[in-house]
């Protein structure tokens, strides 16, 4: 029998805890999306799939006057509030993205989901993007990062980070759950899950949720600098694709 998403990350909610940048991740997408959310200076935010609650804490740091954080897993949740809600200005809930939320629908700046969709179906996706719109002020923002739909043909399976597609084509293998690993830099690996989509069912489900305007889209890898500061660790996956990141306004 399959191992559900949330006891995943309740067993290995220890290993995602970090003060600073340690995934792959924390240096090929976070600060991408951190920089897309600005300006974040007072503003309300929605963290939506939160973890332990990296991205949280950052947005805080950079003057977010309050950040509510949701996630499937207890674990994760423990791990997030143990590292402190700065003042009361984080607050965290154990909710899956499916669930009813504790939120005020039309009272966020911003909703940032950061590998939340790769763990949703596309009619659950649909769903959940139509609820954060729904969560957004006026010309408030959606900032959320996906894993590349190329990177499980892209990669071996192998450090620091893919998923296997089993025998699953690009277009075969739609709403399929592929299994992967991302890698920290001190050599511990985590698993992770990615239900595959295309380019298309990205930009049909935003527009289905209600969201009118184009997104910006940028497709994220590691760049020279990363590779300067860790040959090892980065290199392997030099002028590849690994994440996308979507950032649209209501």
């Amino acid at each position: 029998m399959m191992e559900s998403t949330q006891k995943i990350y309740d067993r290995s909610a220890g290993s995602w805890s970090r003060s600073g940048p340690l995934l792959l991740s924390d240096y090929s997408a976070r600060p991408y999306l951190l920089q897309r959310c600005e300006p974040v200076a007072g503003a309300r935010i929605a963290d939506l799939g939160c973890g332990e609650g990296y991205i949280a804490r950052q947005l805080v740091l950079r003057g977010a006057a309050h950040v509510e954080g949701l996630d499937i897993s207890a674990g994760m949740i423990e791990k997030a509030e143990a590292a402190g809600t700065q003042d009361g200005r984080i607050r965290y809930q154990v909710a899956s993205a499916t669930d009813d939320w504790d939120l005020e629908e039309g009272s966020f700046d911003i909703v940032v989901a950061v590998f939340l969709f790769n763990y949703l179906g596309i009619d659950e996706m649909e769903r959940v993007m139509g609820r954060a719109r729904r969560l957004l002020k006026e010309g408030g923002r959606f900032v959320f990062a996906v894993p590349h739909p190329m990177l499980a043909w892209l990669r071996p399976q192998t450090a620091p980070f893919y998923f296997d597609p089993g025998t699953h084509g690009y277009f075969s293998g739609r709403d399929a759950l592929f299994e992967g690993r991302i890698w920290r830099r001190d050599g511990i690996a985590v698993s992770v899950r990615s239900i595959h989509k295309n380019f298309a069912d990205y930009f049909r489900t935003l527009k289905s949720a209600g969201f009118t305007s184009m997104p910006e889209v940028e497709e994220l890898r590691v760049t020279d600098e990363h590779i300067v500061m860790d040959p090892e660790f980065f290199a392997p996956l030099r002028e590849l694709p690994l994440h996308v990141a979507f950032h649209i306004q209501r």
